[in-house]
């Protein structure tokens, strides 16, 4: 969870977005005097944010921020962080120097939201941690009662995000739970219908914007939508254009000479062109390779007799990065309008679905 936190802060700030300030006030017992405190984000650069210098025990921190995120508080010198939801506020901060992250934050509404997550999830995920854990080792569990443990916490984590949403619409730490329940259900349609019920103004922040490219990008390509068009030169140098083929069932195929299971499912893409390819189908490779030579070879070793592109660039292939390709292999089945009608079929798969579609 901790590393969750860490991974999700926030990224650089707007130059000439508009600044909100936000004051940190209180005394933490033991807290040598001047003591440096510092605000900072990690991901955002080395530099504090903001920082205040204590007189005994007592601190003050004022600083300015563009929009709501997650930041760590922390003495100059020290390990321990306290995690903080900025918003524009003035806060109150008790607690003990030498347990600074058991600190406690008053005065501000979006970190006593992000205190009531804590206090809601922290116990779940430790307890789904666990759980995990005893089934990844291979714990005995023949009569299913560690799974359907893990399985009901999934379903009560669910409810309970469900639950906070609803409760918290107006608070950008509902964005933040969003990307954090990714790790346990990453299906970009349940994000989108949670989002969906988020405020915009709480969504304006970068975990909001975060969670919005995430459902965006996953409409990207989704059966029912029509191919990008594109333009590519094959091995002889020769434009070869998608939508040239229009009219006709199209397998996108992304692959690359040096990928292994690429390879492998090769014999199967082979066998489908050579059965379909008078039934109005054909096979536009697009190759992720980086170098000429072991392209050809694996053409002309694998019997990839249909139209192959690539502009070698490796993972930077413009078509694969126009598609969103982070994984190969990879495919679209097109039909003859240029619509896609269904993705990543492999095996037996990619033939009962060309069996029933060119009988």
């Amino acid at each position: 969870m901790r590393n969750m936190l860490l991974m999700l802060l926030l990224a650089p700030f707007t130059l000439f977005a508009q600044q909100k300030s936000f004051t940190i006030k209180g005394s933490l017992k033991g807290m040598p005097d001047k003591t440096e405190l510092v605000l900072k984000n990690e991901e955002s650069g080395p530099d504090p944010i903001a920082s205040g210098i204590s007189i005994g025990e007592n601190i003050e921190i004022k600083g300015n921020i563009t929009e709501p995120g997650l930041y760590q508080l922390s003495a100059k010198s020290g390990q321990q962080k306290l995690l903080i939801f900025l918003d524009q506020a003035n806060m109150t901060i008790e607690g003990d120097f030498v347990s600074l992250q058991s600190a406690k934050i008053s005065g501000s509404a979006t970190h006593d939201d992000f205190t009531t997550f804590n206090n809601t999830f922290n116990p779940l995920f430790a307890k789904l941690t666990g759980l995990a854990q005893q089934l990844n080792q291979g714990a005995k569990d023949e009569n299913g009662a560690i799974r359907k443990g893990y399985n009901d916490l999934v379903a009560d984590v669910t409810r309970q995000t469900d639950q906070f949403i609803n409760d918290h619409a107006q608070s950008p730490v509902s964005t933040f739970l969003l990307l954090v329940m990714m790790q346990l259900n990453d299906d970009p349609k349940i994000m989108e219908e949670r989002l969906s019920r988020i405020g915009q103004q709480a969504k304006a922040n970068y975990f909001g914007r975060m969670a919005e490219k995430i459902v965006e990008d996953a409409r990207f390509g989704a059966v029912g939508s029509m191919a990008p068009d594109f333009t590519q030169t094959d091995e002889n140098g020769k434009e070869v254009k998608l939508s040239s083929f229009k009219g006709k069932y199209v397998l996108l195929d992304f692959w690359a000479s040096w990928c292994g299971p690429c390879r492998q499912e090769n014999p199967n893409v082979v066998t489908a062109f050579n059965k379909y390819k008078s039934k109005n189908f054909t096979v536009l490779g697009v190759s992720l390779d980086r170098a000429k030579e072991p392209w050809l070879k694996a053409i002309k070793d694998d019997q990839l007799n249909w139209a192959q592109v690539s502009d070698l660039k490796f993972w930077s292939n413009a078509v694969a990065v126009q598609y969103k390709i982070q994984s190969i292999p990879q495919n679209y089945l097109i039909d003859p309008n240029g619509v896609i009608i269904a993705k990543n079929l492999r095996g037996q798969e990619l033939q009962s679905r060309l069996a029933a579609l060119l009988k």
